[in-house]
This record gives C-alpha cells, structure tokens and sequence, in this order.
C-alpha cells in the first residue's frame, strides 16, 4: 500500500475558495470571539491583486487541501534583514497529529532561509496550549520583550483625523 502523497505548493487564484475557508475554520476552532469579516474577494486582493499583501501554501494529500499557511514579509531594522511573519497555519482536523503542522511550518523556514530572513515569527493565543506545546517543541521562543498593540475601529479613525498638516498646527 503506498503512503499519501504530502504536497505543499504556492496558493493560486483558483485556490481563494478553499483558502477562505480554511480562515473560517481556523477562527472556528480558536473561538475567535468575532465573525470573520473578511471575503474571499478580500483573500483573492490580498494574495494576487496588483499590491499583494500576503502570500499562502497550501498542503494537499494526493491532491485535496488539508491545511495552508498565511504569511507576509516583514523588516526588522535592528537586524537590517527582512524577515516572514506567519499570520495563519491551519491544519483539518482529521489530519492533526501526522507531522503537517511542522511540514508547513519547515516549508517556510526553508523560504525564509532562501530569501536571506533572520526570522520566522508569528503570534499565538495564550490559551491555545496544545499550539505553544507543539512550537515549544520547535524551539521557537516567546518574545517577551514585546507587547503587541493595536489601533483599529474608531480609535484608529481618530488618530488619522487627528494628524496636522503642517508643523504649526495648522490643517
């Protein structure tokens, strides 16, 4: 009996669908406490429009996606060398626990090192222990040196419209 075929590719436009669904997915099973806003129209402009913001890989056993990674460059001036931050790894369920978490996670290593990145960085939920288990046992660290901010909604309305024109205060 042969194994199933582990593939991990590029995302490509006709993959929007299943990509958008997966983000679904994946705020599903975090409990994300907000619906996901985002379309796959917003997906599609992300990953292929004329400004790409981000970049996936999908992983498919002998052809149907089971999981995908999101990710996007970054720079980091006290380093001065560009870097990749992992904003979404997902795996299905029915197919946890058969190494492909860290199959994507070493595929983009693999591209960070090949773009000459000092780092691979992304975010985790304090509460999703079996996630800081399973990177734990990568090596990766957490950074405690950062607190995370955010500005959105109206406050980061607020802070655009606030912004003088000039240096004298005047608009």
């Amino acid at each position: 009996m042969t194994s199933p075929a582990l593939v991990i590719r590029p995302a490509e436009p006709g993959d929007v669908e299943v990509v958008h669904r997966f983000i679904v997915e994946l705020a599903d099973a975090e409990q994300f406490p907000e619906p996901v806003s985002a379309r796959p129209r917003d997906v599609a402009e992300a990953l292929f429009g004329p400004r790409p913001h981000a970049e996936a890989v999908l992983a498919t056993i002998d052809g149907t996606p089971v999981g995908f990674a999101l990710f996007y460059a970054t720079y980091s001036t006290v380093v001065g060398r560009a870097g990749l931050r992992l904003e979404d790894l997902y795996v299905r369920p029915e197919h946890r626990g058969d190494g492909l978490g860290q199959a994507l996670l070493a595929h983009l290593a693999e591209l960070a090192v090949q773009r000459g990145c000092a780092r691979l960085e992304w975010w985790v939920l304090r509460t999703n222990e079996p996630a800081l288990r399973f990177y734990r046992r990568l090596r990766a660290r957490e950074v405690d040196e950062i607190a995370v901010m955010r500005l959105d909604g109206e406050p980061l309305r607020d802070l655009a419209a606030s912004r003088p024109r000039d240096l004298s205060g005047q608009v």
